[in-house]
C-alpha cells in the first residue's frame, strides 16, 4: 500500500433514521434547499411521496415533483435533466426503491445539485453509495456510474421502510449478505488496513443476518428487524465505503448483471437475483476452485433462502423453461470482459457458469 493513492466516498454527510426520522429531517431539507425536486416512481409509493411533499410545502419549500417511467435508465435522465433546469430546482429528494434512489443521485450528481435519500424500503444499500446502476428501459442492466460524492443527506423513517412488502426486506437481507461473500474474495491479500477492516465488518454483518434475518422478517414491530433493516441499507453502504473499489461486487452481481439481459427474470427484486449469485459464486468455488467450504457454505444458506423465499435455482427465478440460447446470452453478457466475475481467484468462461447456474440449488455433496 505504500506509495499508492486512493479515493473513498464514505458516507452521507448526514443520517437520520428511526420513528419519524421523515419530520426531522423537514428542517435540514431547507437548509439543503429551497426548490427541490421529488422523485419517485411506483404507484405503491404516490400516496407517501404526496405526504412528504405537502410536509414540505407546509415548510415553504416550493416543491416540484416529477415520476420515473423506467428504471434508472438514460431515456428518464434525459427528460428529467430540462425539467429541472427549467423548475430551477436546487435539490434533489428521490423517494423510492434502489433504483429511483440511483436516478436521484445520478440526476443530482450531473446538475450539480444537491442530493438526499429517502429509502421507501430495505431493499438495497443505494440511499446511502456514491454509485448508481444503469439499466436499459427494458430493464437490462448496463453499467454502473461512479459519483463524486454520498448523498447530502440520508433520511431513513423506519415507519417508511416498514409499509414495504416484506419482500424488500428479504431482498435486502440477500443483497446484505454479498458483501461477505464478495468482499472477502475483491479484496484478495490485500495489506490495506481500511480494506481489511471492511472485510471483517462484511462478516459481522452476515453473521447478524444469518442471526436476525428469520425473527425480522417474522415481527416488523421488533429490535430484531431495525437491526436487519439499518444493516441491510445502512450498514451495507458503509462497508463499501470504507474498503472501496478493492471491497465490492463479484460474481452474485455479475449473476444479477447478466439475469437482467432475460424479460423473464424482470419481476423479480435486484437482491433476489443477487442471493441467487452468491449461490452461483459459491457453487463455482466450489466446481472451480475445487473450495469444499464454499460448497459447504452454499448449501448451509440454501434453507436460510429457502425460508426467506428467496430463489436458490433457476426454477425460483421463473427460468425453469428458459432455452439454453437465453441462458448462455446471460451468462456470456455476466462473463464479458470488465465483469465483476473476473475478481475470481480463477477463470471462468461463460459455459463454467451455465454449469453452476442448473447447479446453484444442489445439495449433495461433491466427493473430495
Amino acid at each position: 500500500m505504500s506509495g499508492s493513492f486512493s479515493q473513498h466516498s464514505i458516507a452521507p454527510a448526514a443520517v437520520l433514521r428511526g420513528e419519524g426520522a421523515w419530520q426531522q429531517a423537514i428542517e435540514p431539507i431547507k437548509a439543503i434547499g429551497k426548490r427541490p425536486l421529488l422523485l419517485g416512481r411506483s404507484a405503491a409509493t404516490a400516496a407517501l411521496r404526496q405526504q412528504c411533499q405537502g410536509d414540505l410545502e407546509l415548510a415553504g419549500l416550493v416543491c416540484h415533483s416529477a415520476q420515473l417511467q423506467f428504471d434508472c435508465c438514460e431515456d428518464d435522465l434525459a427528460a428529467l435533466a430540462p425539467q429541472a433546469i427549467a423548475a430551477q430546482v436546487d435539490a434533489v429528494i428521490a423517494i423510492g426503491g434502489g433504483k429511483v434512489l440511483d436516478a436521484g443521485k445520478l440526476l443530482a450528481h450531473r446538475l450539480g445539485l444537491a442530493c438526499i435519500t429517502v429509502p421507501t424500503s430495505a431493499a438495497t444499500c443505494a440511499g446511502w453509495t456514491a454509485l448508481a446502476n444503469i439499466y436499459s428501459p427494458g430493464g437490462a442492466f448496463e453499467g454502473d456510474v461512479a459519483l463524486d460524492r454520498c448523498p447530502d443527506l440520508l433520511v431513513f423513517d423506519h415507519g417508511f421502510v416498514r409499509q414495504a412488502p416484506p419482500r424488500t426486506l428479504a431482498s435486502g437481507i440477500a443483497d446484505g449478505m454479498a458483501k461477505w461473500y464478495e468482499a472477502s474474495v475483491s479484496s484478495g491479500a490485500s495489506s490495506d488496513g481500511m480494506v481489511q477492516q471492511a472485510v471483517q465488518m462484511a462478516r459481522v454483518l452476515r453473521d447478524q443476518l444469518l442471526l436476525e434475518a428469520e425473527a425480522a422478517m417474522a415481527d416488523p414491530d421488533s429490535e430484531a428487524w431495525v437491526r436487519v433493516a439499518e444493516a441491510c441499507a445502512l450498514s451495507a453502504g458503509l462497508i463499501g465505503g470504507i474498503g472501496g473499489a478493492r471491497c465490492r461486487t463479484v460474481a452474485a452481481h455479475a449473476v444479477h448483471n447478466g439475469l437482467t439481459q432475460l424479460p423473464a427474470s424482470h419481476g423479480l427484486l435486484h437482491g433476489e437475483k443477487v442471493g441467487f449469485g452468491i449461490l452461483v459464486q459459491l457453487r463455482l468455488e466450489e466446481l472451480i476452485g475445487q473450495n469444499q467450504l464454499a460448497g459447504q457454505a452454499r448449501r448451509q444458506l440454501i434453507p436460510l433462502f429457502r425460508q426467506l423465499k428467496l430463489p436458490v435455482e433457476l426454477g425460483d427465478l421463473g427460468l425453469a423453461n428458459a432455452n439454453l440460447n437465453e441462458l448462455q446470452q446471460a451468462c456470456a453478457f455476466a462473463c464479458r470482459p470488465g465483469s465483476d466475475i473476473h475478481h475470481l481467484p480463477f477463470t471462468v468462461e461463460a459455459n463454467d457458469l451455465l454449469a453452476a447456474l442448473v447447479s446453484s440449488g444442489a445439495t449433495e455433496r461433491q466427493p473430495a
